[in-house]
């Protein structure tokens, strides 16, 4: 019964390398995206000198989010293989801008990119407000504000557990 149980946890424990298919496939999602980014920035480019004020400011948004997205697809594809499937060996100095990320700070972090993905995302609404309804943009306001209140409540509970576990240690 014993090898049993060793066979059933090697197993489970070997699953986590199926993670890196999914992490693979956002290093590819990520290449797509910068083309993508690409003729974004050369479509501004352009039309620099035909963009006036208020369409440049949209279009510079426009390039920040995409950077926001393409970090947080980054953030998501390190800190998860290296807390969920393997240690990097050789890249300590090269990972060591994330800090040290467990799921929770993981989470926190992710919560806060897309709040500010969201609020790019509102911004660039309320540029162009004439084009949305007053319910419209009613619903766009409460749903940031959704996500605002999720990010501050992880936060929140992270910080909880984090007294908790210190508290428990001592």
């Amino acid at each position: 019964m014993k090898s049993l149980e060793l066979l059933v946890e090697r197993i489970i424990l070997s699953s986590r390398w199926i993670l890196v298919i999914f992490y693979l496939g956002l290093v590819a999602a990520l290449a797509v995206y910068a083309v993508s980014f690409g003729y974004k920035f050369l479509k501004v480019a352009g039309n620099v000198f035909t963009y006036g004020e208020s369409e440049m400011i949209l279009a510079m948004l426009g390039l920040i989010d995409a950077a926001l997205v393409a970090s947080l697809i980054v953030m998501v594809m390190i800190s998860g293989y290296e807390n969920f499937v393997s240690r990097f060996d050789e890249a300590d100095d090269e990972v060591s801008f994330l800090g040290k990320l467990d799921s929770g700070s993981l989470k926190i972090k992710v919560a806060s990119s897309i709040v500010a993905i969201s609020s790019i995302h509102l911004l660039q609404i309320f540029l162009n407000a004439s084009q949305y309804t007053d319910s419209q943009l009613m619903w766009y306001t409460i749903i940031h504000l959704a996500f605002v209140v999720s990010a501050v409540m992880l936060g929140f509970l992270e910080r909880l557990m984090a007294k908790s576990k210190s508290t428990d240690r001592n």
